[in-house]
């Protein structure tokens, strides 16, 4: 069970100025959030093996070709500024 105490702990912990009405709203939300924790800690999943994601996930790739490249004064036709024939862009320090 958590207390309004603890909920003052964690929102100290985390920098967080919270009203009193915000004490007692978030107990109540934190304890139905515990409860649940609890039960979820409840199952047997023994049998179930870990996992990274919830859903398959595999990565689409395509295969490389070679293919002709945009020529360099129509690349640059459109760079708002110029430098030796390569874009020129503010210097990031």
């Amino acid at each position: 069970m958590i207390t309004k105490d603890d909920v003052r702990y964690v929102a100290q912990l985390a920098r967080l100025g919270l009203t009193e009405d915000e004490v007692d709203l978030f107990t109540g939300q934190l304890g139905v959030i515990l409860e649940y924790a609890a039960r979820v800690q409840e199952l047997d999943i023994a049998e179930v093996p870990p996992t990274a994601h919830a859903l398959p996930i595999t990565n689409v790739f395509r295969s490389d070709e070679v293919k002709q490249c945009l020529p360099r004064d129509e690349a640059l036709a459109a760079a708002p500024e110029r430098e030796d024939n390569l874009f020129a862009v503010p210097k990031i320090v």
